[in-house]
């Protein structure tokens, strides 16, 4: 379609568009982040050893499933170009090759977890956290083949424009995982009392509930029918998988470096002790809350640019960019506000330990100062995905996160003996680069006459570089 005769949005419509295509999303991963609050708060009223043995868990937990996580990121910018070009008959055969894609990372990453656990001592994690937190690992891993299937279909909804089933999921899981998780942990119902392992074994039996009720949703859903998703079985096509790769690996890498240098944060305090430990993963899990409003918006930016990239409209790119720009801005205010006054109140919610809760308030001020930076990168990142923009991120955030952010925060932390509260300084250090460094990315790559460019590279199918 010409330029010029593409029907362009105000750029109040635009916000508008933005806002119903990310509510959803930003419900979805709330419900996600509120599963590590309840697993959070059931082992913080187990116990500090348990609290401690969960956080150093579920950073191990985390950091590799970054990767698969951010590889299928490729999967919403791929479907929202196909959708904008018209050729929406071609996203099924893309769906079924990007299922074989995600059947393979959850098996590796299943491998990968059931060895983790031989990490915790090289690491140097408290010998009185380890049994605790290699039974949540233990538990969890039988959780993530379901997990990065479920992510693909998710994905796929997300990049046609459709984010409620991410809600709907999301908060369907969260009603599972309550009071399973509770009962697995006390021993209630007349189950085992399992501590932190039964946090894992709940975990992964939600997962596989999602998994499978978003596989029967896609097969009856009539939105979908066109699409013919199940029609027929595919083998694996190494060019589609190979594209996929492509666009999603640099993403991946990006996502777990960023996740990284936070989980890496974790398994550093988790060297001083139960107390730094218990009240880092309380402040880590109330900023992990707030960061998925900007996650979500950043989603919904990466669809709504591939499906102006799509179409071949440069203007609608920036405008939309921008309207999740100003949209992130309003919400990591209030963010910003809530835990500036409100942190002493939050920390109530967690534990009784007077040790804990004074450490986590105070590092919760230290989330204050990087809900801006953060939701700036995030939101960037997001706006490079739309454009299939990802190698070039990739290295700009290797520099922030861990060139600038992990080297002072352990500089700080633990060479100069600063502890929990170096780190964070770190966390905002690294937020604050990657924040200008992909920002300024994104202008570049969106400047009128250098647009194209990005453009002509999606239709061929390669990540621009």
């Amino acid at each position: 379609m010409p330029p010029e005769s593409i029907p362009r949005l105000s750029f109040g419509r635009e916000v508008r568009a933005s806002a119903v295509l990310a509510a959803p999303l930003v419900l979805g991963h709330l419900a996600t982040g509120l599963i590590g609050f309840v697993d959070s708060v059931i082992a913080g009223h187990h116990g500090t050893g348990t609290l401690a043995a969960v956080s150093v868990g579920t950073a191990l937990f985390w950091l590799p499933v970054m990767v698969p996580m951010g590889t299928l990121m490729a999967v919403p910018a791929a479907v929202s170009q196909l959708d904008g070009r018209q050729r929406r008959h071609e996203i099924g055969a893309l769906f079924r090759q990007a299922l074989w894609l995600s059947a393979a990372l959850g098996l590796l990453l299943f491998a990968f977890m059931s060895l983790a656990t031989l990490a915790l001592a090289p690491m140097g994690i408290a010998a009185d956290i380890r049994p605790g937190a290699s039974a949540f690992l233990h538990g969890i891993r039988w959780g993530v083949p379901a997990l990065t299937l479920y992510l693909c279909m998710r994905y796929l909804c997300d990049g046609l424009h459709w984010t409620l089933p991410t809600m709907l999921f999301g908060f369907g899981g969260l009603a599972l995982l309550v009071p399973l998780g509770f009962a697995l942990t006390y021993g209630a119902f007349g189950l085992p009392e399992l501590g932190a392992g039964g946090l894992g074994f709940a975990s992964a039996a939600m997962m596989w509930a999602q998994a499978l009720a978003f596989a029967l949703y896609l097969w009856r859903s009539r939105r979908f029918a066109d699409l013919r998703l199940f029609e027929r079985f595919d083998p694996p096509r190494w060019p589609a998988i190979r594209g996929l790769l492509a666009t999603g690996l640099p993403i991946g890498v990006t996502v777990a470096m960023e996740g990284g240098l936070f989980v890496a944060t974790a398994l550093l305090i988790g060297r001083l002790g139960d107390v730094p430990a218990a009240a880092h993963q309380i402040a880590i899990n109330v900023a992990a809350l707030c960061f998925m409003i900007p996650m979500g918006l950043a989603e919904a930016t990466t669809v709504r640019v591939g499906h102006a990239a799509g179409r071949g409209d440069g203007r609608g790119v920036r405008r939309a960019a921008f309207a999740g720009y100003g949209l992130m801005l309003c919400t990591q205010l209030a963010s910003a506000l809530v835990l500036l006054f409100g942190h002493d109140t939050v920390v109530g919610f967690y534990t009784n330990d007077v040790a804990v809760a004074t450490l986590a308030a105070s590092l919760l001020l230290y989330a204050a100062a990087f809900q801006f930076p953060d939701g700036l990168q995030v939101l960037s990142a997001g706006a490079l995905r739309g454009l299939k923009d990802t190698r070039v991120p990739m290295l700009l955030a290797a520099i922030a996160y861990w060139g600038v952010g992990m080297s002072l925060g352990a500089g700080l932390g633990l060479g100069l003996g600063w502890g929990p509260k170096g780190m964070w300084i770190g966390l905002i250090a690294g937020l604050s680069v990657a924040a200008l460094l992909l920002t300024w990315r994104f202008l570049r790559a969106s400047a009128p006459g250098r647009v194209h460019r990005h453009l002509d590279a999606s239709s061929g199918g390669r990540t621009a570089g």
